[in-house]
């Protein structure tokens, strides 16, 4: 015991040690004086100590360490491998157990000669072993569990304390490009003990673009300036280290600070050391806000009377137009009936369709608080004639999809994994998965007189779901948050409501901030905006919260939150980047261009030639950001080639972004494209029949597609091209108004190609 008792002093005191290196030295010297104490302490005190081995403290996190129940190698989500299957990230050790000691005739461990264990012959390579070299036979690990297999290869241990947590040492710093840094990883138990886990524990960089990580806990910090995190996980447990990595130039001539989204966001780039572009001129504000808020080109008339205009609040007078314009209720209608899986599989579908659209634009046209929209959706009954919120239970049918669709779109958090196994980036376990499914345990169904629509009610009874797993019947619980007890005649789906919309909820208000903060910056604060958790921090938390404060203070008011956003200069930066900001990709210090989404451009297309694409069953003149659903796209080979999505999914990577050779020669070459442009009715025709000068009808044109005069260079070279005379297929010079026509419809296509029409900048 003495012995057992001085290697556990000597640890305490090179722990000690270390951190105490760490703090008053650069990173430099801690880093050699930490690695130096680890190379002195580890393998001969584990040696040493001849302390009891814990299957489920010591020998399941060196397994993890190890990689070995990870989903390529023997962890059960993956199929395992040779037979020899492992819970995922070692969350249950009770099954591994089986696995290693009594499965397979129990070869795996040899107690009675522990280095002929096939566990650690093929763990080491003595033994052919697919997955190579896991632990070398000089290793910390692998002297461990052979320790405990000479140990009789116990589950558990006499007194053997739980994991309670982990933290990690330091929590968060300021670390400069090129900088390293030794983090500690620590288990605290529930008798009260610690232990440095350093080289148990798994690190994981959020980006490894900003930041790399090695096994055993040292960080080096790349050359991109931002915010970065470091995972630390041990068995269920799971702790973050936080580290600001500057740029270091000094902040000057920052616009002023319009409302608390510039106090927040100003504050970080001053820093971190990077300094913003400057605020965007009036066209690049007035086509960005008019695409962002209603998903259209202003009108060239828009764009002469603002750019006319001197009133020096004219800015957040177009935001307030724009935000009481049906069109700001077509844009989000579109963007919320993906998400919300509004998809014509039959023809049957078309009735549901079209409600479940008309009632979401209805909503956001009034502006009804979020919180009301989602709880109508959530309890909705009866008949999508009667109540159209009904339509979301027609698509997602089934407990499991409503919860996991409920979660990852109103909450931020993707829970399918838990349904399965805890969650391997988070603290959800499977009775949190089933908990949360007992909301909709009694969501009824009744056929009624129309083809393919169901009646929904509530059916009586105690809401439970059952764990898989474990066969135990759960009740309702909001990511363990007890709501009460639910009575058999009480809808759960009311209280999950409640829960949700409640100003102390950490999830739904977080959620929807940042998925509208994503939408007007193309990066959301927590990147992806739907996976919220611990070890996903946001790039700037005091905002985040400051954003969602004033959310909830609002009632919930969608408008508003649109406005305060838009309002900021923030988001009225210039998307030109300055000498010291073109490397930022997370902190806002300008504005980040994107493409055009595929309804909008198609839009912006029709504005532009002149020429409106026709919906079957819709009325002349509908834009594509005002289509209810997917089907649409089946006739509309644009809207495929540029990604508009099929409503499967509550993910908005479903909408592809990305640009790709198909869409270049659809706008060069194809059919549809040459039919809008050289139509009769359209804008080429028409300005080559008017009677007014060719510098009038560019200046049209560079307001219609850039809301913006063409400069001095681009006027003359426009104005010399549509005075040139082309040729026909005989080398015949046309006629006047032939020539005329054809040379505006090449100059609104040469406009339809250019960066600046493609992108919202």
């Amino acid at each position: 015991m003495w012995f057992l008792y001085l290697s556990m002093k000597m640890r305490e005191v090179f722990h000690h040690l270390r951190l105490t290196l760490c703090k008053l030295f650069p990173s430099e010297i801690s880093n050699w004086a930490a690695a130096l104490i680890v190379g002195i302490t580890f393998t001969q005190i584990a040696m040493a100590e001849e302390r009891a081995v814990s299957f489920k403290n010591d020998v399941v996190p060196m397994l993890t360490k190890a990689g070995c129940n990870m989903g390529v190698c023997h962890a059960k989500a993956g199929g395992g491998q040779n037979g020899f299957q492992l819970s995922l990230l070692g969350f249950e050790p009770a099954e591994d157990y089986e696995s290693m000691v009594k499965e397979g005739r129990s070869r795996r461990v040899f107690p009675a000669a522990s280095e002929r264990s096939l566990l650690l012959a093929k763990a080491s390579g003595e033994v052919p072993h697919g997955g190579g070299i896991r632990l070398a036979k000089d290793s910390t690990g692998y002297e461990l569990i052979k320790t405990w297999i000479e140990q009789g290869a116990k589950y558990s241990i006499a007194d053997e304390p739980e994991l309670v947590s982990v933290e990690v040492q330091p929590e968060k710093g300021v670390l400069a490009m090129g900088a390293e840094q030794q983090l500690t990883a620590i288990a605290k138990y529930s008798d009260g003990t610690e232990r440095d886990i350093t080289e148990r524990a798994l690190f994981e960089s959020n980006l490894d673009a900003m930041a790399e990580v090695d096994e055993q806990g040292h960080v080096k910090i790349q050359n991109i300036p931002g915010r970065v995190a470091i995972m630390v996980r041990y068995q269920a447990q799971i702790a973050v280290f936080t580290a600001a990595v500057p740029l270091g130039s000094k902040v000057e001539n920052v616009p002023p600070t319009k409302n608390f989204v510039d106090e927040h966001l100003f504050a970080n780039l001053k820093e971190i050391g990077i300094p913003p572009s400057q605020v965007c001129d009036d066209a690049t504000f007035l086509r960005r806000v008019s695409l962002d808020i209603t998903g259209r080109l202003p009108t060239p008339e828009e764009a002469t009377s603002f750019l006319a205009s001197s009133e020096p609040n004219k800015r957040d007078q177009v935001i307030d137009r724009l935000l009481k314009s049906p069109g700001y209720a077509d844009y989000f209608a579109n963007k919320w009936t993906a998400l919300l899986k509004n998809r014509r599989d039959d023809a049957s579908d078309i009735t549901s369709n079209f409600a479940f659209h008309a009632w979401i634009r209805d909503s956001l046209l009034t502006n009804a608080p979020y919180d009301q929209l989602v709880k109508e959706l959530l309890a909705a009954t009866g008949t999508v004639i009667s109540n159209p919120p009904v339509a979301w239970y027609k698509r997602v049918k089934e407990p499991k999809e409503q919860l996991e669709d409920v979660a990852q779109l109103f909450l931020g958090v993707r829970l399918q994994c838990a349904q399965c196994h805890h969650h391997p980036f988070e603290k959800w376990s499977q009775d949190d998965y089933y908990s949360l499914a007992a909301f909709f345990s009694q969501v009824g169904r009744k056929p009624t007189g129309i083809q393919g629509e169901d009646f929904i009610f509530h059916k009586r009874g105690i809401a439970t779901a059952k764990n898989v797993k474990t066969n135990v019947a759960l009740k309702p619980r909001a990511f363990g948050d007890e709501v009460g007890e639910i009575g058999p005649d009480e809808d759960p789906r009311l209280r999950l409501a409640d829960w949700m919309s409640s100003p102390e909820n950490p999830f739904f208000a977080k959620a929807l901030v940042n998925r509208y903060w994503k939408h007007f910056f193309k990066r959301g604060l927590i990147e992806p905006e739907d996976d919220i958790r611990d070890t996903n921090p946001s790039t700037n938390p005091e905002l985040l919260a400051a954003l969602e404060k004033h959310f909830i203070e609002s009632g919930f008011d969608l408008k508003s939150l649109v406005r305060v956003i838009t309002q900021s200069n923030a988001y009225q930066l210039s998307a030109m980047p300055n000498e010291h900001n073109i490397v930022d990709r997370q902190n806002y210090s300008r504005y980040y261009p994107r493409r055009l989404e595929a309804e909008v451009l198609l839009d912006a297309i029709d504005d532009l030639t002149g020429n409106r694409t026709t919906f079957a069953n819709l009325p002349p003149g509908t834009r594509a950001v005002a289509l209810p659903d997917n089907s649409y796209n089946k006739s509309s080979q644009f809207l495929q080639v540029f990604g508009r999505p099929d409503n499967t999914s509550v993910c908005e990577c479903e909408r592809e972004e990305s640009s790709s050779l198909a869409q270049s020669l659809h706008l060069i070459n194809s059919s549809e494209i040459k039919k809008k442009l050289s139509t009769g009715s359209g804008r080429a025709s028409q300005l080559a029949k008017a009677k007014a000068e060719n510098e009038a009808n560019v200046t049209q044109l560079y307001r219609a597609a850039f809301s913006r005069t063409p400069t001095e260079d681009e006027l003359k070279t426009a104005i010399a091209y549509l005075n040139e005379i082309p040729v026909d297929a005989n080398e015949k010079p046309l006629n006047e108004t032939q020539a005329l026509q054809q040379n505006y419809q090449d100059l609104i296509w040469a406009l339809m190609n250019t960066k600046e029409f493609l992108f919202n900048h």
